[in-house]
């Protein structure tokens, strides 16, 4: 839950929760809900039936693996959220998109835990040819589903995710 003491429309000492997902002022009654943010992931898979998966390069769980995704910035819908993230981190065009499915999460961000609703799509790229890491992420591998170690999987939604879709691809 929001960590907040004070409130930040008043300034009032005494902001408390309200309900599990809120935290009210007693002196103005503003209410502040921690509603999930909006994340996305890509499952990209090449001819070879290769996965995709990206070396997280920063905090939290440097070093493991993940998705190629990220959050969905205002304005955006998930599935524009899903293209520029998959082309910030692996330099491809997204052509085609699925929905798979969605998982809620928590996620650590500067001292706070953030929920958020991870959103998982079966995505087409177009040429290969520009693959590359970059934005937050260290190197990019290519791996069969089945020769993925799923606690190589740093996110907790993003190991549930790779799980489930392991069952969806038998």
């Amino acid at each position: 839950m929001l960590h907040f003491t004070y409130c930040p429309v008043c300034g009032s000492p005494g902001f408390e929760p309200s309900s599990f997902k809120s935290r009210r002022c007693p002196s103005c009654g503003f209410e502040l809900f921690q509603n999930p943010s909006s994340s996305v992931a890509a499952f990209i898979r090449n001819d070879r039936g290769e996965l995709l998966l990206a070396v997280r390069g920063c905090e939290p769980m440097k070093g493991t693996l993940d998705l190629p995704g990220g959050f969905a910035d205002k304005g955006e819908t998930v599935e524009q959220a899903l293209r520029r993230e998959v082309m910030e981190e692996t330099a491809l065009s997204v052509v085609g998109e699925r929905y798979l499915f969605s998982l809620p999460n928590e996620y650590e961000y500067s001292g706070l835990i953030i929920p958020t609703l991870d959103m998982f799509f079966e995505v087409t790229v177009g040429d290969l040819s520009p693959l590359r890491p970059s934005d937050d992420v260290s190197s990019l591998v290519w791996m069969q589903p089945d020769e993925v170690n799923a606690d190589d999987i740093g996110l907790l939604s993003v190991r549930r995710a790779f799980l489930r879709y392991q069952e969806m691809l038998k």
